[in-house]
């Protein structure tokens, strides 16, 4: 892992996130703990209204924690109920924490390669919807990071468990004086519920 990035990782506190977060986590650390325990591929599909924020931040960060706690067979993936664009301040936001960031294609759903390390498969951040050929079709968890898009999908086709875990949209602070924090903190909060998920899960 990047030194940048594992510095910012060794100043996450995960374990002190509080309990009522530990408990909507529950279902995640259960999902893959039972594919560890049966020696499965672990499929997780992040899901968003836009896929533009939150569920590319869950999507890279729960990846760098299956690979610093060697998590084996995790491929994380995300997506939407429409289609839109990685918001550029998401790019911005993880590559100052430590992600090494370059452009495949700058259109106007511009395409990312995302890596957390010197010799790791990049992650490919671009917008699309939950169910596009990119993502896995079956057997995977679909983990709703918005309430909107939970409540406006309460069937996804393929899922074999679908896990509610939703967070403010750092979208509120677009425009403002305020929307560097608040991306910053929105990451960093993503992050270190990724990394309390991972750090539970026994080999």
């Amino acid at each position: 892992m990047y030194q940048e990035l594992l510095n910012t990782v060794h100043s996450l506190k995960w374990e002190n996130i509080d309990t009522d977060r530990k408990e909507v986590l529950k279902p995640l650390i259960s999902f893959i703990q039972q594919k560890v325990d049966d020696s499965q591929e672990i499929n997780l599909n992040f899901i968003c209204t836009h896929n533009s924020r939150r569920s590319h931040l869950a999507q890279v960060w729960a990846q760098a924690a299956a690979s610093f706690f060697t998590i084996p067979q995790v491929h994380c993936y995300s997506g939407g109920t429409e289609t839109t664009a990685l918001f550029p301040k998401i790019a911005e936001v993880l590559a100052e924490q430590g992600f090494s960031i370059f452009s495949i294609a700058d259109t106007t759903n511009p395409v990312y390669a995302i890596k957390y390390d010197e010799n790791s498969l990049p992650i490919i951040g671009f917008s699309k919807k939950y169910e596009s050929p990119y993502n896995p079709v079956s057997g995977f968890a679909a983990i709703m990071t918005c309430s909107q898009a939970d409540g406006g999908c309460p069937f996804i086709p393929g899922a074999e468990k679908r896990i509610p875990i939703t967070f403010e949209d750092p979208k509120i602070s677009d425009n403002t004086p305020e929307q560097a924090a608040v991306y910053t903190e929105r990451s960093l909060q993503i992050a270190e519920e990724m990394f309390y998920v991972f750090s539970k899960i026994k080999r």
